[in-house]
């Protein structure tokens, strides 16, 4: 009896990560002819057999694929019987635009850490190693399918030691495009600041790294998705001078851990953060500091905080730093504070020769620059709380869209915190974190984004999304572009695309009960020409209109007022000479005469924290960004919820009553109330009005979005005190704050009216 031949196509995430050498050893395994490539949609295959056999592969490859693999589309079709004398892989190739997920980079996995550390394996010390199941991909992608050639790997040739792996069907390296090893692949080096090589061997340079850092030096590591600043965290000098020379005086920094092992000596793990922490993706993860016994100095690292950010080693090159120097190290993005982080050498000493005493180089070139991504969760439910979104993350969405009527569009998202998203095929991407727009570099970085994805598919978008703000570089440069290529661009209003980004989701769009949308951030241009940043918005068969408020307060002083806290105390106090020692006899003054003659609002949930920040003596000038509501929460560290009282209900409009909220703190602080007590108080009353607010609407389903919802004890507490009675809905893949701006610009364009 003559077999079957099916021609099957597979999408997701399935190009390097070792998809192909799984199919073809199943295939052998099912004694099946045929072959399998790479194609811009993922993988096809064609195979031949018996057809129980192949039904029986086609289940195996689809619900048991490789760790790492994401499969979200499959197919199979019966063709033409063809006869195959042996499965094989074949060579892409590229006929039409790509129609696949991208690969991200993966962390080192457990195979690779141990035979980098075994003195007996030829790859022994090779800071470079890799194997399909992890390494550098989305950093070293220039176009696709993923194959060595369309990577910056191509400039090394494999040794025929390495060609043999990469051709052996049992080898895990079996078409591992980034495989090389000491002998063919990346050459590394020290430089001092003024990039004059360092005499030394390359078995003795991370023992050179770990006298420089005994001594109190700053390195600049060439990692292999851009720049690391590294010094010892235990040593409080190093730390001070690394923040004197990046500009960045408080702000916290991260902290590299070399084992899994020495970060639980040091702090309580819980099992959700150990799972982020030994993930292909390894984010850095904030962990609690109660009760911390370790030697890193933890004022200097993250001052007046309660959390730390931890990672563990996700390459070769961090791997064999720690053990060279087996103790906490600071590991920041490498860039002056604000500016983008540094990939390439020349950037690196030019931008930070001033920062590092001595940097390590390699020679492979970065195509895609990565931040860490960040990532916490709260402490009751261990919800997700994904604080940026870059490295190992970026640049996919992890389901596909209905593309009938959208592909083409693409999203610039807001000034903050911006990435962009593209839906140039059946799937939506979401770049990596940028940064801030105002800053000359980032802008820079943005609009080189946008060229390379649109190189990359092939593709000019149909038509642009940008935020309604007129003054946001984002918004000026859609316009720009929508001329240069006579397209259409669609506004749509910052705090819709927030929630639309957290409906899109959880899948609510078509959800047949009505939705409570509460958005709270900083800042937003509002429908009516106010700053908004506290909203309440009601959701229901594709309409969303707003519902409520923080009552509307004086926006003083622009974009002062962000960057002020004490600022947002004066404008929320109704007897503000209770604070006039925060500020000079001018300042006071001038301040004064702005408040008079004001005319513009604002409902911001994030100046308002910054009020009760500065009331509670906590910070009345932000050094960066979030500083207030970071310290805010830090300090409600002693918090008891069974003791909390609620400050304030919602007013006769449904709003929150912010001056009179401002007011009740006001008096508890004249009365002897401690801080800690009060922080707690303000941010269980907020969670209280949010489920007032649901009852007073009838509304049973809440979506919550903004950057005020990385706040975990907000979260934790909307959790705890729901009767049973709502259903709560928070961000599952993407960040809270501004970075989901392009994917909620998308999600309202496609599903709102």
């Amino acid at each position: 009896m003559l077999g079957t031949t099916f021609r099957i196509q597979i999408q997701g995430r399935v190009q390097g990560v070792g998809f192909r050498p799984f199919v073809y050893r199943e295939a052998l395994a099912f004694k099946l002819g045929g072959n399998v490539s790479n194609n811009e949609s993922g993988v096809e295959i064609t195979v031949s057999g018996p057809r129980q056999s192949v039904a029986s592969f086609y289940k195996k490859i689809t619900q048991e694929a490789p760790a790492i693999a994401r499969v979200v589309y499959h197919r199979y079709e019966e063709i033409p019987y063809q006869s195959f004398k042996r499965f094989s892989i074949r060579p892409s190739a590229k006929n039409s635009t790509l129609n696949l997920q991208l690969t991200p980079d993966f962390a080192l996995c457990p195979d690779c850490r141990q035979d980098l550390n075994d003195p007996a394996n030829r790859r022994f010390g090779y800071p470079f190693i890799s194997c399909v199941n992890c390494g550098p991909r989305w950093a070293l992608t220039k176009t696709f399918p993923f194959e060595r050639e369309h990577t910056s790997m191509q400039a090394f040739k494999m040794c025929d030691v390495c060609a043999g792996e990469y051709g052996n069907p049992e080898d895990r390296r079996f078409h591992a495009q980034t495989n090389s090893c000491g002998s063919c692949g990346i050459k590394y080096r020290i430089t001092d600041a003024k990039g004059v090589p360092f005499s030394v061997k390359n078995e003795a340079i991370f023992k050179q790294l770990a006298l420089f850092l005994e001594e109190g030096k700053i390195i600049a590591l060439k990692n292999t998705s851009g720049y690391l600043l590294c010094c010892d965290a235990t040593k409080p000098k190093p730390i001070e001078t690394l923040r004197s020379r990046k500009k960045r005086p408080t702000k916290p920094f991260a902290v590299l851990y070399p084992s899994l092992e020495y970060l639980e000596s040091d702090f309580s793990v819980q099992p959700a953060e150990g799972k982020a922490l030994r993930s292909p993706e390894r984010p850095i993860v904030l962990l609690d500091t109660n009760g911390y016994q370790g030697k890193a100095v933890l004022d200097t690292i993250a001052p007046g905080l309660h959390q730390l950010g931890v990672m563990l080693p996700y390459t070769g090159l961090l791997d064999q730093l720690s053990r060279a120097y087996p103790k906490p190290l600071i590991a920041t993005s490498g860039n002056i504070h604000g500016a983008p982080i540094c990939f390439s050498e020349a950037r690196a000493h030019e931008k930070l020769s001033g920062v590092a005493d001595y940097f390590f180089e390699h020679d492979l070139e970065i195509i895609h620059s990565q931040d860490d991504s960040v990532l916490r969760f709260s402490r009751s439910e261990a919800i997700p709380i994904l604080l940026r979104r870059s490295r190992g993350m970026a640049p996919n969405y992890s389901r596909p869209v209905n593309s009938a009527n959208s592909t083409g569009l693409m999203a610039l998202g807001a000034e903050l915190k911006s990435t962009i998203g593209f839906i140039p095929n059946d799937f939506l991407y979401i770049s990596e974190y940028i940064g801030n727009l105002e800053n000359y570099e980032v802008f820079e970085r943005f609009t080189e984004l946008i060229t390379s994805f649109t190189t990359l598919f092939q593709k000019r978008p149909t038509a642009l999304l940008t935020d309604t703000h007129p003054g946001y570089h984002s918004t000026r440069y859609g316009k720009e572009l929508s001329e240069k290529w006579n397209i259409p661009c669609h506004q749509i209003p910052h705090h819709k695309a927030h929630f639309a980004a957290v409906l899109g989701e959880n899948d609510l769009f078509k959800s047949p009960e009505p939705i409570l949308g509460v958005v709270w951030d900083g800042t937003g241009y509002g429908e009516d020409g106010q700053v908004w940043g506290g909203e309440f918005f009601r959701f229901e068969k594709g309409s969303m209109v707003r519902a409520g408020q923080v009552a509307y307060f004086d926006w003083l002083a622009g974009d002062a007022m962000a960057k002020n806290p004490r600022l947002s105390l004066f404008s929320l106090l109704e007897e503000p000479e209770f604070i006039q020692d925060k500020f000079s006899p001018h300042a006071w003054r001038l301040y004064r005469q702005l408040k008079s003659g004001n005319t513009l609002k604002t409902s911001s949930m994030g100046r308002l924290f910054d009020a009760v920040a500065s009331l509670l003596g906590l910070c009345d000038l932000n050094s960066y960004e979030g500083e207030a509501a970071m310290l805010l929460e830090a300090a409600t560290r002693t918090f008891e919820t069974g003791r909390a009282s609620q400050l304030v209900r919602l007013d006769e409009d449904g709003n929150i009553p912010a001056i009179r909220l401002i007011g009740a703190l006001k008096n508890r602080r004249i009365s002897g109330q401690p801080p800690e007590q009060l922080a707690g108080d303000f941010i269980f009353t907020l969670a209280k009005l949010i489920l007032e607010k649901a009852e007073r609407e009838g509304i049973s389903r809440i979506a919550c979005s903004g950057g005020v919802f990385q706040n975990a004890l907000l979260v934790n507490l909307l959790c705890e005190l729901n009767p049973g009675s709502f259903e709560l809905f928070f961000h599952r893949e993407l960040s809270p704050n501004d970075e989901n701006i392009p994917f909620g610009q998308l999600m309202y364009h496609l599903n709102c009216h």
